[in-house]
């Protein structure tokens, strides 16, 4: 992975990616509410301690073989039965290495798999319990099982056969498609983005098992500098003194909206007491669907934004968030949110429709707007993670930028969809001024400009080898 020798110091540039629903309105929802839970924070921060939050299960879990071991590892796997991993795959082979999913040790055996479909969470042996919502499995079809016979190890390889890990002690059984569409999304209905690329027409059976990772995964696009490890993050935070980290997590470009939001964000902290609190700007860099703007491309957004000043290079940690994007709402955001306190962050983010989109077949929102929140406020294995629900920053015409909503004057704010702002930037108009840095609305324009000349609906990107 990424040397800390990467850490953004404040002469280097950041660069990286989700969001909302790609329709949604650009209209960013943070309050601190009023509820127990916030009650109870406030309360917390008069002694404040600049220790970051433990992961789940007391330890972060890593999974790469350590270099002493890696060539006896490297034949052992030669000798294995061979899974070959999809691209999808992958990317859930580099969460569950680093520990994004701490406790979990490998692709999930049938217990887990259904503790995580029926409860969103796992119970632990010592008898508590880690939020867990989506499942992280590995599919293999009737040839890979035969092939496979009565081994307990398997090696996982890449598209040209070469060993990338072992998977130990392992488990297979059925892979209930159906009920698992219908419980990760709420609905079987054609067209699920995550579903098709990695489930419809995945093997029938599942494979779970204890996972050794041979060497760290890197994808060679340019990016690897700012794949930070769990492990990495926390060092970089506790080097920054960090006593509060916040995490934002988006699939967008960044407007002057979220930037309100963020920069708001620390200044309530600092009025809790909080001394130095850091932003964990931590865009989603594994699958996402064909309309979003490609990693590489947001990334190059958000250096802009931070080379223009609109985020406090010295206050924020830009990384990428390696896992795969379900489009699967107020299920998915729990896996959002619990794999940041992995990563050291104690409060995080949630905005308006949070992982959602809009329905495969009808034309309304797959999700109610406001459930991704309110579930995160109750969900089993958070309760140790501070939610911060946005507030509605649109922008202003009275003031020429991006402000928060008063309600009392509706008529002067104007609220700028996700299509709109692709549509503007398609047809190279500007924004308003005030709507995204000049710096990072040219990256914008410039990418569907490519698009234009390559002819393609979207660029592809280079997946981990």
């Amino acid at each position: 992975m990424a040397s800390m020798s990467t850490a953004f110091p404040k002469t280097t540039p950041f660069l990286s990616h989700p969001l909302a629903k790609s329709d949604s309105l650009i209209a960013t929802t943070v309050s601190f509410p009023s509820s127990s839970r916030s009650r109870s924070l406030r309360r917390a921060t008069r002694g404040v301690r600049s220790a970051l939050i433990e992961p789940d299960g007391g330890k972060l879990v890593e999974l790469v073989v350590p270099e002493p071991r890696r060539r006896e590892k490297k034949h052992e796997a030669a000798d294995l039965p061979r899974v070959k991993l999809t691209a999808v795959d992958l990317q859930w082979m580099h969460v569950l290495s680093e520990g994004w999913a701490s406790p979990l040790r490998g692709f999930m055996r049938e217990a887990e798999f259904l503790q995580t479909l029926h409860f969103n969470s796992l119970r632990l042996d010592d008898g508590s319990v880690v939020n867990m919502s989506v499942p992280i499995v590995l599919a293999v079809d009737d040839e890979q099982k035969a092939l496979i016979g009565e081994s307990k190890r398997v090696a996982l390889v890449d598209s040209d056969d070469n060993p990338i890990a072992i998977l130990s002690d392992i488990e297979i059984y059925k892979h209930p498609k159906e009920e698992r569409i219908a419980r990760t999304w709420g609905t079987t209905a054609p067209g699920l983005p995550y579903a098709e690329e990695a489930i419809t027409n995945a093997g029938n059976w599942l494979i779970g098992g204890d996972l050794e990772v041979l060497e760290p995964v890197k994808y060679n696009d340019g990016l690897d500098r700012f794949r930070l490890s769990p492990f990495e993050l926390r060092k970089e935070l506790e080097k920054r003194g960090a006593d509060a980290v916040f995490a934002f997590q988006l699939r967008n470009p960044v407007h002057n909206g979220h930037a309100l939001l963020m920069t708001d964000t620390r200044r309530r902290l600092l009025e809790m007491g909080y001394k130095n609190p850091i932003l964990l700007l931590h865009p989603l860099g594994g699958f996402t669907k064909a309309d979003d703007v490609p990693l590489s491309w947001r990334m190059k957004q958000h250096e802009k934004v931070l080379e223009d000043g609109v985020l406090d290079p010295e206050t924020t940690v830009v990384s990428i968030f390696p896992s795969p994007m379900l489009y699967a709402g107020p299920t998915e955001v729990q896996w959002h949110a619990k794999a940041r306190i992995n990563a050291g962050a104690n409060f995080y983010i949630v905005g308006r429709d949070p992982a959602g989109m809009g329905h495969p077949v009808e034309k309304r929102d797959l999700y109610d707007a406001d459930h991704g929140k309110k579930v995160l406020s109750m969900a089993p294995g958070l309760e140790r993670l501070n939610i911060l629900p946005f507030r509605v920053a649109a922008y202003d015409k009275t003031q020429g930028k991006m402000a928060f909503f008063d309600p009392s004057r509706a008529q002067d704010f104007l609220f700028i969809s996700g299509t709109k702002m692709r549509g503007l930037a398609k047809n190279k108009e500007s924004p308003p001024d005030g709507f995204m840095c000049p710096g990072g609305w040219k990256v914008l324009v410039d990418y569907y400009d490519s698009l234009s000349l390559s002819g393609n609906a979207r660029l592809l990107e280079k997946v981990p080898v």
